[in-house]
């Protein structure tokens, strides 16, 4: 999605860079200020913009970055062929080196923590925040079907052109979040029907589906000796808090928080809640 296609009432506009860092050029809330930095990663499908109740309680005490993922948001991919976590991670990653930025912490959602996690050898964060993390496998044919499905469609001509003009349509947005057990508030709603709405966007999502592998992620969780906070609502449909609950086992410094009666965007539905649980375990990162 071009940039100037923003909304002006899109989420801290007034507060948002563009970044050319090899090889895309990037959209990336940027808070500023003197305090420490903290990098915070939205999942598939989503954009900065999904932390928009998360920002200002986070601000006054950090500076918070909150970049679009390549191809998805407002960011401008330069290479479609690294939509994979581990290229991923070594883009963002050079994203915060040309930001001359060390984050405190990497603060991801769904499979934005999977990239945080991955991210943990490449920046070195003093602690890592994963909100509904998006580490398991899909069961069954799911997890054969689904992987291949995103592969064709991601390679397909007109693909993302048919899937925006079908589902760009509020009621079908609508029951997507209902899907994931966050039916969120008509801002919300709208928010997320300008991204579907968005050819570029589509396209940008699929191809993260289709190259997004985790197997080398999930073989090394016991050794990211990184602290680690993940969090998981109970009322998630898409990613069932059992699956962060199993990865904070095999984590040896890892802990688990549960939230209850909240779904998959617990973070746009009950920030404060969520930051009742991060600002305590960033004070404990930050101390000496």
């Amino acid at each position: 999605m071009p940039p100037d296609r923003m909304p002006p009432d899109w989420p801290f506009r007034a507060q948002t860079r563009r970044i050319a860092a090899r090889p895309h050029d990037w959209n990336v809330i940027d808070t500023g200020g003197d305090g420490p930095a903290l990098l915070l990663l939205h999942g598939a499908g989503g954009a900065g913009h999904s932390f928009r109740n998360l920002i200002p309680l986070l601000a006054p005490r950090y500076r918070v970055i909150v970049p679009d993922l390549p191809g998805q948001g407002f960011t401008r991919s330069g290479a479609r062929g690294r939509y994979g976590i581990d290229a991923m991670a070594e883009d963002m990653a050079t994203l915060c080196q040309d930001m001359g930025v060390a984050p405190l912490a990497l603060i991801g959602h769904s499979a934005g923590a999977a990239l945080a996690l991955r991210m943990a050898s490449l920046l070195n964060p003093r602690g890592i925040v994963g909100i509904n993390a998006a580490l398991g496998a899909f069961d069954g044919a799911a997890g054969v079907m689904f992987p291949l499905l995103a592969r064709v469609l991601a390679v397909t001509p007109f693909i993302p052109h048919v899937v925006a003009r079908l589902w760009g349509n509020p009621a079908t947005v609508a029951k997507l979040l209902t899907a994931t057990g966050s039916p969120l508030d008509a801002t919300g709603q709208a928010q997320y029907l300008t991204l579907v709405r968005d050819a570029t966007h589509v396209d940008g999502t699929l191809g993260m589906m289709a190259q997004w592998r985790l197997d080398d992620l999930m073989r090394q969780l016991p050794t990211i000796a990184t602290p680690t906070l993940l969090i998981a609502s109970s009322g998630d449909l898409a990613v069932p808090a059992r699956i962060s609950q199993d990865a904070a086992r095999h984590m040896p410094a890892a802990t688990y928080a549960e939230l209850p009666g909240h779904g998959h965007l617990v973070h746009e539905e009950a920030a404060a809640e969520v930051a009742d649980l991060i600002l305590p375990f960033l004070d404990g990162i930050a101390a000496p």
